[in-house]
């Protein structure tokens, strides 16, 4: 979604700074400029100092340009927030031997392994996110864990149990993973 909405802004606003900076050009050179031109000759001016002071005094119009400058300002902080947020795998292809594949759920793959890495012993909650192509997915693991579990224990119990497990049953060549390991808060022990 984010793509195609990249794509179309980009075409329209191209497109209409190729007009624009065309028809200027045009119109700094001398040539004739389309009827819908606002600009008569070379020397005329983008705003005039009555059309500045047009519109100044009535009183709809500050807060129509605060308006319309918020929902400006919303959509650009929403397009560079989509742009942040990286893209969730819907789907992950099979090979399920017969030259065509089939099609995985993203989130079903995701909630089997976030599953069966919870229910490793010293995991207190795991969260999956698969990401790259539908046809080399790649897995990005957050692990909570509990504070008698050594890392690197957790993790090569991970990495042998549940993303083989994962790689093997969606008959993938390759699962590459990142984990991010994190402790769970406890209180103190007291030694007695």
């Amino acid at each position: 979604m984010v793509r195609v909405v990249n794509r179309v802004l980009l075409a329209l606003i191209g497109l209409v700074l190729l007009c624009a900076g065309g028809v200027a050009l045009a119109q700094g050179l001398g040539w004739p400029v389309p009827s819908w031109w606002p600009y008569g000759g070379p020397h005329d001016v983008l705003l005039s100092r009555t059309n500045r002071l047009r519109w100044r005094n009535e009183g709809w119009w500050w807060p129509a340009v605060i308006a319309v400058l918020a929902v400006v300002v919303v959509l650009a902080l929403w397009w560079l927030l989509s742009q942040l947020r990286r893209a969730r795998l819907a789907e992950v292809l099979v090979d399920s031997g017969d030259g065509e594949g089939a099609l995985l759920r993203g989130r079903a793959l995701e909630g089997v392994l976030e599953s069966e890495a919870e229910s490793m012993d010293g995991v207190a909650g795991a969260r999956v996110r698969l990401t790259g192509r539908r046809s080399e997915p790649a897995a990005r693991v957050r692990l909570l864990l509990e504070p008698h579990v050594a890392p690197g224990e957790a993790l090569s119990r991970l990495s042998g149990e549940a993303l083989t497990h994962a790689r093997d049953s969606a008959g993938l060549a390759a699962l590459p993973a990142e984990v991010r390991l994190r402790a769970a808060k406890h209180r103190a022990e007291r030694v007695s």
